[in-house]
């Protein structure tokens, strides 16, 4: 069959732009999910959002303001958490809510009608540049590479932190390596996705994959899949229904984790559990 929209340069690049994304933030998502941090995306998205606002009300390239303020904030939490008396969730807290503020304090500074800001918002997954392509892509290769490199010691600091350390495992490097990987990637999707929808996308692949398996390394391939068919899919119900894309995209991820929950095995499992008062 001929899809002449497929031939498209500007289609190419956003199956392209889905591809990598789906993939990184999927393997990325799987971090999140298992540590249970599932605030961070929400916080380092709005850091990213921030950023790039300050770009666009300075002049200068968004995609750098949104990565220095998402690794900033990643590189704020780990140290707000391991060092006080916080827990992770009041760490990401605290900077989530700076961050916030100088989202709408750099939001009301930038003069004329704000388009450019409201597609950091929305997303433009459509519009997306070479470079931007090149950069998603090498941000895939990366976080891939990385994750398949240390795949042990990120298996054993996802298991528990403590135990990894008292065996060797440089868990702290691991836990701030993983915070790393979460602010560069929210960082570079910001654009194609949206920092309204990047979360998201973080979130519901890797929750979709925590659900239909008890491995690890199958929850990684589960969510880096699970990211790229959500991408695709909702592209292609932009097209057919003239959607926005991005909204598309978040929708779709929604409908696979909830399939993926309708079909888990831990599911059928807490189902057959017996009550506490059986097993006396």
């Amino acid at each position: 069959m001929d899809w002449p929209v497929l031939q498209l340069e500007l289609t190419q690049n956003a199956l392209m732009a889905g591809l990598c994304a789906g993939v990184t933030c999927g393997v990325v998502g799987v971090f999140v999910v298992t540590m249970h941090l599932s605030f961070l995306g929400v916080c380092i998205a709005h850091a990213a959002f921030a950023g790039a606002l300050m770009g666009v009300w300075l002049g200068f390239d968004p995609l750098v303001g949104a990565l220095v303020y998402s690794v900033g904030a990643a590189a704020l939490i780990g140290p707000l958490a391991d060092r006080g008396e916080l827990s992770p969730d009041a760490s990401i807290g605290i900077v989530f809510s700076f961050m916030l503020g100088l989202a709408f304090l750099f939001l009301g500074l930038t003069p004329g009608a704000r388009t450019e800001a409201l597609n950091l918002f929305w997303g433009s997954i459509l519009t997306v540049r070479r470079h931007e392509l090149i950069l998603l892509a090498a941000t895939m290769a990366a976080v891939v590479g990385l994750a398949a490199l240390f795949f042990k010691e990120i298996q054993a600091v996802l298991c528990h932190r403590s135990v990894a350390l008292a065996v060797g495992v440089s868990a702290t490097l691991v836990f701030y390596g993983m915070l790393l990987a979460t602010g560069v990637t929210i960082a570079v999707a910001l654009r194609p996705i949206g920092g309204l929808l990047i979360y998201s996308l973080l979130l519901n692949p890797a929750a979709a994959a925590f659900r239909l398996t008890y491995s690890l390394k199958r929850m990684f391939v589960l969510a880096a899949v699970f990211g790229v068919a959500s991408c695709w899919a909702g592209l292609a119900a932009s097209w057919l229904w003239d959607l926005p894309a991005g909204a598309a995209i978040v929708i779709t991820s929604c409908g696979v984790f909830a399939l993926a929950t309708a079909f888990s095995p831990k599911r059928k499992k807490a189902r057959t559990r017996p009550e506490p008062h059986a097993a006396r």
